[in-house]
């Protein structure tokens, strides 16, 4: 099994030589495919635009079993479905399509999980509808859950798609003084290095404050605080993880993957549109490559950690072409009538996270010079 594991980000030019001058030294080996003129190899397959496209979605979501509440869109009411028809066009190569039935021979005999927090539920749900969708109607699929684990079994080809759920990735542990974030722990490890594909994400809860917030008190070191500065706990956080990477991870039998920062859409000045607060009304996304609107500070904090690992991850960089699909989101269209401008319809755009997920480990041979 091959990956791309080259962690490219689409960056205005202006942060271009900072970024260049402490990439990881990485060097393309060669495309699996024979196909070299429509599969993006050696290409940067997150730099693009959104294209209309009639014979997407890949898969009818009112057939998919796996769709929660909160991402059923058109089940619970969306009245449009143009959000639906767009596909991801790279500059410079054209995407293969999502091939479910191709996964799951290359995943055979595999355990492939996805670490996170509800924007990995999110995702893992599209990579289940995407491959039930290539599925005989009377496949055999096998449901368990274990502590923080659910699993999906696809019994006949013997491949496990898991959801490890873990808000920071590092641990809370309930103590004498309450729930205590510990910056420099991280027990779920053993779990995670029995995986063949692991599939990293972390940053929705970081800024999480009250009564949503799921600790009392944050350990960095030696030291127990009230709270400290989310972005430089969101970086100490990521670095023990990066750390856990450098010394567990057997890169002989373990690929690993950083899905890249989900963008929300709450601003309209960032789409040109200062008076619009939410995304409720948007049906069509940003045209054109660019977003007005800044990267998250977290993709800097993310890309700088990455850079301090020694072993191969890749970097899914899916922020700017999310952030130009404002209208992926559930926005009303849920089953709690709430705004949701942060999660992602189903179907829809995590389609196409996982698309690039397929070029990750289809299509790519990487190594570390």
């Amino acid at each position: 099994m091959n990956l791309i594991t080259k962690p490219t980000w689409v960056l205005p030019f202006f942060f271009f030589l900072f970024f260049f001058s402490t990439m990881v030294s990485i060097t393309i080996s060669y495309c699996v495919s024979e196909d070299n003129n429509n599969l993006c190899c050696n290409n940067n397959v997150y730099e693009g635009s959104w294209v209309l496209d009639d014979s997407y979605p890949l898969y009818d979501s009112k057939t998919c079993p796996f769709i929660r509440k909160e991402f059923d869109c058109q089940k619970y009411g969306r009245p449009d479905h143009i959000y639906l028809k767009y596909r991801w066009q790279p500059n410079d190569c054209d995407l293969p399509r999502f091939d479910g039935g191709d996964f799951l021979k290359i995943l055979k005999g595999k355990k492939i999980m996805f670490i996170g927090d509800s924007i990995s539920l999110d995702h893992f749900e599209s990579f289940l509808c995407l491959i039930h969708s290539a599925i005989p109607f009377d496949s055999e699929i096998i449901r368990e859950t274990n502590g923080s684990v659910s699993s999906i079994i696809f019994k006949h080809y013997e491949v496990s798609v898991m959801l490890y759920s873990s808000h920071y990735l590092v641990d809370i542990v309930e103590e004498a003084i309450g729930r205590v974030l510990k910056l420099d722990s991280l027990n779920g490890g053993d779990v995670w290095k029995e995986m063949d594909v692991l599939i990293f994400n972390t940053w929705l809860w970081w800024y999480r404050s009250g009564e949503t917030q799921p600790w009392d008190y944050v350990q960095d070191g030696d030291m127990i605080l009230k709270d400290m500065d989310r972005m430089e706990a969101f970086q100490k956080g990521l670095t023990t993880w990066a750390k856990w990477v450098n010394t567990s991870v057997d890169i002989e039998k373990t690929r690993v993957i950083f899905q890249g920062i989900s963008p929300s859409h709450y601003k309209g000045s960032e789409w040109g549109e200062p008076k619009v607060t939410n995304c409720g009304n948007e049906t069509e996304p940003v045209s054109g490559s660019i977003y007005n609107g800044p990267l998250p500070k977290a993709l800097f904090v993310l890309t700088d950690v990455l850079n301090q690992i020694e072993k191969p991850v890749h970097l899914l960089n899916i922020t700017t072409l999310s952030q130009l699909r404002k209208d992926g989101h559930p926005s009303k269209y849920n089953a709690f009538k709430g705004m949701d401008c942060t999660h992602w319809c189903i179907a829809g755009v995590q389609d196409t996270w996982n698309q690039l997920l397929y070029v990750a480990i289809n299509n790519y041979n990487i190594t570390i010079s």
